[in-house]
């Protein structure tokens, strides 16, 4: 399994990015493929959407997860990392859409309303889900509603990034 690593949300369409699914030959297995991030503009007039919001929706099929170490986000000038406050690696929840023509296996990540420490920077982040939750996203054990929820205050540390390679914003 790849180590988790920075969400890049501003990775160019034709990069495929690690997901991980049910394997839909054998919906026992659990697998690790890639995936192209953002929907087949064919069916949105020209316009590939990375993201889908959580809220009044339902996500019975296709679901994946995106494994991250931290997300990114750029206010102004300033760019800022952000990570589980336990410093655990996490997921992002996603949904899949298959290849069809020449549109590879591609995939949106779901987002929730932002929690106390984003919300000041953006309004909206990226659904995490914890390890221990991973099967329960990926088998639809419990429902939407108890995963997809804006977590609670205390959940991450944001720090600002001051030097090294710095990634563009994640634009929810």
């Amino acid at each position: 399994m790849a180590t988790p690593t920075a969400f890049d949300s501003e990775a160019p369409l034709e990069k495929l990015l690690p997901i991980i699914r049910r394997n839909p030959d054998d919906m026992q297995e659990v697998e690790m493929v890639e995936a192209r991030w953002g929907s087949n503009p064919r069916f949105s007039d020209g316009t590939s959407y990375r993201f889908v919001r959580s809220e009044g929706k339902t996500f019975p099929n296709h679901r994946c997860l995106v494994p991250a170490s931290e997300f990114h986000m750029t206010v102004g000038d300033k760019q800022y990392r952000v990570k589980l406050d336990d410093g655990n690696f996490f997921y992002l929840a996603a949904v899949l859409e298959p290849a069809m023509a020449e549109w590879p296996l591609s995939f949106r990540v779901i987002t929730v309303a932002a929690n106390p420490e984003i919300s000041r920077y953006q309004d909206r982040h990226g659904a995490i889900i914890l390890r221990r939750q991973r099967m329960q996203w990926l088998d639809h054990t419990i429902p939407e509603i108890e995963l997809l929820e804006t977590p609670p205050a205390r959940t991450f540390v944001v720090e600002e990034i001051t030097s090294g390679p710095r990634q563009k914003a994640l634009a929810l």
